[in-house]
């Protein structure tokens, strides 16, 4: 059996959304203080027995995800045109964008949890 060790790393970001068509009270405006969890697999580590580096990890999400999520409303955001931005297709963007953005030798992300409020999450993957 192949060696596998997942990584994973959390950034937290603020935004605001309202989700069209719902009837409920996310219908108007309002917002989160989101949780995203990254989690990437590789099949093998460095010379130093490291698969990455944590610090490298966690920058490079933020230099992708903040600048497109952080203190935005989500609805005016070009990644969700004609999406409603629920919990899970902004897991799905998240995953697509990191998936294209984020990319490491040896490995490759494998999921992302998209954390709403600390009770209540959605994981999303391509497996």
């Amino acid at each position: 059996m192949a060696p596998r060790y997942t990584v994973s790393t959390e950034i937290a970001f603020s935004s605001s959304h309202s989700l069209d068509g719902y009837d409920g009270d996310c219908a108007r405006l309002h917002g989160h203080n989101w949780i995203l969890r990254v989690y990437y697999e590789f099949s093998r580590l460095d010379d130093q027995g490291i698969a990455v580096d944590f610090c490298v990890l966690s920058a490079r999400v933020r230099e992708v995800v903040l600048p497109l999520l952080d203190h935005r409303h989500l609805n005016d955001v070009p990644l969700f045109e004609g999406v409603n931005p629920t919990s899970e297709n902004i897991a799905a963007a998240i995953f697509s964008l990191l998936r294209r953005e984020v990319v490491f030798d040896g490995g490759g992300l494998s999921a992302v949890e998209l954390w709403e409020t600390p009770t209540d999450m959605v994981r999303y993957s391509e497996e």
